[in-house]
């Protein structure tokens, strides 16, 4: 300590040097040893253009789990069901992180944006909040309104039968506002703002989980240089704008009128008077909830249709079960659910077929995760890629082949196979109960109702679809058979 106090400006400046350069060293070394234990997989950098083929065939020719480097970061992607199930299931505490985003969680939500939050004090109340209003015994409450909405849909149809993707919007709009907000005003997909302002903000927000969408999220420091982010910054602020003054706009309808149940009238009503959430927390929490249900719902149901024209044998099969089941005076309720398997099997498949979230949402590894002597390092980005998981051989023999019949056990109920299709353990979709619902209900009210086919003069291209963490249908063409007189069809609507 003597020497140290008595030592020349010089000398310590060198201690200090030497010291910063041990510990760089030791660092740099580490990494370089968990880099040498990575899974294998092709040279390249992660990029948000990687599409599911080319991923699927990296999975086949390097192995169930693959890796990807750029720089020291680590992208891992898990591309078969039994590891998926190994790792992000069982060890899924390991995997409940997401990564850090500078770019869509702090620019654009900060750090409120409940899909992209990292494990933190602020996920655990929104977590639980959401728990309590879409754990299954919750979501029975909408089960009138989703099939109310499902019902307008045929209207829609038999009037209109063109745009019915835009029809389809219009649905999960529909029951997304009602639950959340407690909409039950007609939605209006070209004027409302709500609606609009998620048009325009859906595809950035889901851009920036892509790996390597913003380079500021590699390079933290880019956030602090004049300009940069400047558009991010705006539909940030926007962003912000636009779901307080919705907020405070059902706070004033609560005070003047009782109004519908809602998630929003059980949150605001807790804030104020128990302040689990503060108000800027409740506004994100239900805006993400109403942006992540209604973009993933529509896409689903749009590929359910669309499988059902491609795959005119099992659609047959459900219309034979549906006539048995439910008969022809009346469409399908929430009560013949469970009587309608060949439409519960037809759903999971269609979702494993064309998988609404092909390339997995981003987890962060929490700690070294050593799997088959490979090493998944701590701070890693990883994916469970579903678009590969759900053409796992060994799980669904023939991927390719649209079969619901793989769903279907020897007695006739539904087996319980997983394509993970909600997500993996602790971020499994927290609103999967009642998108399930919504499946169920507009697919069993469409199969009751029509015939879908394709257009022979506009063949559907299948492999059409957008890329993207949700992938959607470019736009298709169907036409659309009544399965019984138009005008007492549109009666019992």
């Amino acid at each position: 300590m003597f020497e140290l106090a008595h030592s020349s400006p010089l000398q310590l400046v060198s201690l200090v040097l030497a010291f910063v350069a041990i510990v760089y060293y030791v660092h740099f070394r580490q990494l370089r040893q968990k880099h040498a234990l990575l899974p294998p997989g092709p040279p390249g950098s992660p990029r948000a253009k990687y599409q599911p083929r080319l991923i699927q065939k990296w999975i086949e020719e390097y192995g169930p789990i693959i890796s990807l480097r750029q720089g020291n970061d680590v992208l891992v992607i898990i591309g078969r069901h039994q590891e998926a199930t190994q790792l992000m299931e069982k060890q899924g505490a390991f995997f409940a992180d997401r990564p850090h985003s500078i770019a869509g969680s702090e620019i654009l939500g900060r750090g409120m944006r409940f899909m992209l939050l990292s494990t933190c004090e602020r996920l655990r109340r929104f977590r639980k909040a959401a728990h309590l209003h879409f754990q299954p015994k919750a979501t029975v409450a909408y089960d009138h309104d989703q099939t109310s909405y499902a019902r307008n849909v045929i209207i829609d149809l038999l009037d209109d039968p063109e745009p019915h993707q835009l029809h389809i919007k219009r649905f999960s709009a529909s029951v997304t506002l009602r639950v959340i907000y407690g909409k039950t005003t007609p939605t209006s997909l070209a004027s409302d703002p709500y609606l609009l302002h998620l048009k325009r903000m859906i595809p950035v927000v889901q851009g920036a989980l892509l790996p390597g969408a913003y380079k500021v999220d590699q390079f933290p420091f880019l956030r602090y240089l004049p300009g940069y982010g400047r558009q991010l910054k705006q539909w940030g602020e926007e962003e912000y704008d636009m779901l307080m003054g919705y907020m405070n706009r059902y706070k004033s309808q609560m005070s003047a009128d009782s109004g519908p149940q809602s998630v929003a009238k059980d949150i605001v009503s807790r804030t104020v008077t128990e302040g689990h959430l503060t108000e800027p927390e409740t506004a994100y929490f239900l805006g993400s909830l109403v942006g992540a249900a209604f973009d993933t719902t529509q896409v689903a149901i749009s590929t359910i249709m669309m499988a059902a024209a491609r795959f005119p044998e099992e659609q047959a099969v459900v219309h034979a079960q549906l006539d048995a089941v439910v008969g022809r005076d009346a469409p399908p309720t929430f009560a013949d659910w469970a009587s309608l398997t060949e439409v519960q099997a037809f759903i999971l498949e269609a979702l494993r077929w064309r998988p609404v979230n092909p390339f997995g949402a981003p987890r962060r590894a929490s700690k070294d995760v050593i799997w088959n002597g490979y090493c998944i390092p701590a701070g890693a980005t990883v994916f469970g890629n579903h678009w590969c998981i759900a053409r796992d051989p060994e799980v669904f023999p023939d991927p390719e082949k649209f079969n619901p019949k793989r769903w279907m056990a020897p007695d006739g109920t539904i087996n319980d196979l997983k394509a993970y299709s909600f997500g993996f353990g602790r971020r499994t979709c927290v609103g999967s109960n009642l998108a399930i619902r919504s499946l169920y209900i507009s697919a069993a009210t469409i199969f009751w109702s029509f015939k879908l086919s394709e257009d022979p003069s506009r063949p559907i291209d299948d492999t059409a679809f957008v890329p993207g963490i949700v992938s959607h249908q470019k736009p298709f063409s169907l036409a659309f058979e009544p399965r019984m007189d138009v005008a007492i069809l549109k009666e019992i609507m």
